[in-house]
């Protein structure tokens, strides 16, 4: 017989497998709760989406568009995208369901997988993850871009990231950024043989992200060329100002970080990023800014936005690596019955027990108990609850806490209540 050939996942995915998985879980409902106590609710968006929404959202001559989306005809011989991003979605969805119509801001949040195909290595992945937020409406308040950083700094000081560092900017607008833009080209065209092919290239196609080099040899260039915070108009330049005086008002510590700039025109004003340690140069976690133009330019009314995309991938990483790891609550209760006659008592506990909350691990078939202790110790079970015939006929059922092995007996009612402090106690 031909042995058959394993399969494997493809270069640039993988399997997230527990305990791993508990961590994400836990990030995940963080997320959540830190974002809800903030006013935003949950959006749940396609995977793939027209082509054409990426192209004119992030640009058709960017990589991310030309080189890195994973593009394929549909069979009615339309052009479908994986999606690389989620914001572009996000303000897809907020014109087709006419959400400019809701009263206030309208707060949204997402997480799940996006797609680009990039040279895989260390916390960059060819499906990656993010939790992102987004915020649509009338008003560009520098209130509203403080109170979305405040908001990400509460996660991630949640979460026990460590040392995090926040950088922000402001790219200016419509009026002030062109004119900036230029300077920045011709500037550019003046040391051009000083640069690599990319920077090259970028300063007739893109110049501001020639700023985002990170090439060893072109970094003392860089810090010469013209900075955009004196070339900003006066409402920039106040907007700026306030943003930096709202985040002084919340306590959140941040620096100015010049070179931080995006490069797509819908872009205006606020820039930011968070960075977390454990993760050499790649040591970026989160990344957004205001896009007062991108609704507009997708056929919607003008509406101001800003958000965030946090990559779950790196702040996972970051956690691991870090000085502080997480205990993740495992196994609660590992239930051994001891023979048939027990079997329908343990199967009412055990559900009593997942009713209350409890992870629980019920036998399937019927096991010895010194083997069905050993299983439940290398389960990770805090407790057996053992049942056997004499404590089905007096209705008190041994409880033994496998780190000292201590065992008492408890009715169904004292046992649940039992747990519950004992839970509260040790923080499970």
């Amino acid at each position: 017989m031909t042995e058959k050939k394993q399969i494997r996942a493809i270069k640039g995915t993988r399997d997230i497998l527990p305990p791993d998985s508990a961590l994400w879980n836990w990030f995940e409902r963080s997320a959540r709760e830190v974002f809800e106590t903030y006013g935003f609710r949950d959006i749940r968006l396609p995977i793939f989406e027209q082509t054409d929404l990426f192209a004119r959202s992030i640009g058709a001559d960017t990589d991310v568009v030309g080189k890195e989306m994973y593009t394929f005809e549909d069979r009615d011989d339309s052009s479908i995208s994986l999606r690389p991003e989620a914001t572009a979605s996000v303000a897809r969805a907020y014109i087709e369901h006419g959400m400019h119509t809701l009263p206030g801001n309208v707060k949204l949040y997402y997480m799940g997988p996006m797609f680009r195909r990039e040279r895989p290595q260390k916390g960059r992945y060819r499906q990656f993850y993010q939790v992102g937020a987004e915020i649509l409406g009338q008003s560009d308040a520098p209130a509203i871009d403080a109170e979305a950083l405040e908001m990400l700094m509460v996660l991630f000081e949640r979460v026990g990231l460590a040392q995090t560092k926040l950088y922000v900017n402001s790219i200016g607008c419509k009026d002030c950024r062109p004119k900036y833009v230029e300077l920045l080209r011709e500037e550019l065209r003046n040391v051009k043989d000083k640069l690599g092919a990319d920077s090259q290239r970028r300063i007739e196609t893109n110049p501001l992200r020639v700023l985002d080099s990170k090439l060893p040899e072109e970094q003392s260039i860089i810090e010469e060329l013209p900075r955009i915070s004196d070339h900003l108009c006066e409402a920039c330049r106040q907007h700026f100002a306030t943003l930096q005086q709202e985040l002084s008002l919340r306590g959140i510590a941040y620096e100015q970080n010049w070179r931080l700039v995006r490069g797509l025109d819908y872009y205006t004003r606020t820039t930011f990023e968070v960075t977390a340690a454990g993760l050499g140069s790649q040591n970026a976690v989160c990344g957004g800014g205001r896009y007062d133009g991108l609704v507009e330019l997708l056929g919607g009314h003008p509406t101001k936005g800003i958000g965030f995309a946090i990559g779950t991938d790196r702040v996972i990483l970051s956690l691991q690596e870090g000085e502080k790891r997480l205990s993740m609550p495992g196994l609660a209760v590992f239930v051994a019955w001891m023979n048939s006659a027990t079997y329908p008592t343990a199967v009412k506990i055990a559900r009593t027990l997942r009713d209350a909350g409890f992870s629980v691990e019920l036998l399937p078939e019927e096991m010895k108990f010194k083997k069905s202790l050993g299983l439940a110790d290398r389960l990770g079970a805090r407790y057996v609850l053992i049942i056997g015939e004499d404590e089905v006929a007096s209705g008190n059922f041994t409880l033994k806490r496998l780190s000292d092995r201590e065992q008492k007996k408890f009715s169904d009612s004292a046992l649940i209540e039992y747990l519950q402090l004992e839970g509260r106690g040790s923080g499970a």
